[in-house]
């Protein structure tokens, strides 16, 4: 492969890395801001709920953009979005500004640096035969953000406290500003067949899809990977606190769970060449309910966390490559960044709820025993919905 797509991949997996590697930091925050301000952690948890429902709405509107008229400067203007909403939280530590800026800007902001219209890119630039391992290797930029973002936030909470650490984390986002010129900065080039829908065409662009019975039940299995995610990216530091272990695993937990994900986001990719990727979106789906049910059966421990976080970690991500390249495989590429953000949009929705259940349970219940139960049983379902797709008539490139 020419080394100007390798540098395309590359920009793509370092926006990814910094854009998700610091909201995977979200979970840290919610105990230290609330010893640090007093702020309740429902805050935190409500503002990180409607982040990912803000984050879903957003994903569709940047992904119609950038496949007409590029990605790059989508992302520039996110990572403008995603500096300022970290900042404001920083610079005034209230239950407004946490509200507004984490969960409204930096929404937007991830909506538009993250993965939909980065790897939409990375599929218009690099051959078919390569699109699901290129996809999963910019996917796996995340998890590089992830290992690298969220142990020095830890020592950052620790050193300096979470809101100071917080405005640190507003300027190194800003890094992807020069980044995202090396990702589609132009509009994509036409290679033949119809022109993408953009903005004006994307209600269509959504009904048509989701009209279509495979791509619905895609999009309802896209709900679990979000609702259980959203979950664990927010409340299992606290989890783990809680269980009487150490503070600071949360925090390796995390880490470890991007660094497992590394080596999982480009097998998934991989995978996506050579089997249907709603069969391997169902196993995926399977194999975190058990690993999910296996975790709350057994009594609390370091190394059980620890394998928990690998387990999980391995398929983190990997949703992501499979569900991008199921739609590429039905639709085409024209139209990747827009059909993957209202696939995504699902996901989201998944997330908010898993974050904002988390949060009020945690603020009544005192602890998630309730919640785990739910967590398998959604990850079933989802397995149940890829599995019950049908191969698309006619494959495309």
């Amino acid at each position: 492969m020419p080394a100007a797509l390798w540098a395309v991949v590359a920009a793509a997996a370092a926006s990814i890395s910094l854009a998700l590697g610091v909201r995977q930091t979200f979970g840290l925050f919610l105990l230290p801001l609330a010893a640090e301000e007093g702020l309740s952690p429902v805050w935190l948890g409500t503002a990180v709920a409607i982040h990912n429902l803000v984050w879903g709405l957003g994903q569709p509107l940047s992904g119609a953009v950038a496949d007409r008229h590029g990605a790059g400067r989508v992302m520039a203007g996110g990572a403008v979005l995603l500096a300022a909403g970290l900042g404001l939280a920083a610079l005034v530590p209230h239950p407004a500004t946490i509200l507004f800026g984490i969960g409204v800007l930096t929404g937007l902001g991830v909506a538009c640096t993250g993965t939909g219209a980065a790897l939409a890119a990375v599929g218009r630039a690099v051959p078919p035969e390569r699109r699901g391992e290129m996809i999963g290797l910019a996917s796996a930029g995340g998890s590089l953000g992830q290992a690298a973002m969220v142990p020095l936030a830890q020592s950052l909470i620790g050193g300096v406290g979470a809101v100071a650490t917080l405005g640190i984390l507003a300027l190194s986002v800003l890094v992807i500003l020069p980044v995202a010129r090396g990702v589609e900065w132009r509009a994509p080039a036409r290679t033949g067949g119809p022109a993408p829908t953009g903005l004006a065409g994307l209600p269509g662009l959504a009904r048509r899809a989701l009209g279509e019975r495979d791509y619905a039940l895609l999009t309802a299995g896209f709900f679990a990977c979000g609702f259980q995610l959203g979950f664990l990216t927010l409340h299992l530091p606290s989890h783990i606190q809680l269980c009487g272990l150490p503070m600071e695993l949360g925090a390796m937990a995390l880490m470890t769970i991007g660094l497992f994900n590394i080596p999982g986001s480009w097998l998934c990719g991989r995978v996506s060449n050579h089997v249907r990727p709603e069969l391997a979106l169902g196993w995926i789906y399977l194999l975190r309910s058990a690993a999910i049910a296996a975790y709350v059966l057994a009594p609390p421990s370091y190394g059980g966390t620890l394998v928990f976080a690998a387990v999980m970690g391995f398929v983190w991500l990997g949703t992501i490559p499979l569900t991008s390249a199921a739609i590429a495989r039905r639709f085409g590429v024209q139209d990747l960044g827009a059909l993957y953000g209202v696939c995504f949009l699902s996901h989201q929705i998944g997330g908010f709820l898993g974050t904002a259940a988390g949060a009020l349970l945690l603020e009544r219940a005192g602890s998630y025993d309730a919640f785990w139960p739910v967590m398998i049983a959604v990850g079933l379902a989802a397995t149940a919905a890829n599995w019950a797709t049908r191969p698309p008539a006619r494959a495309l490139a």
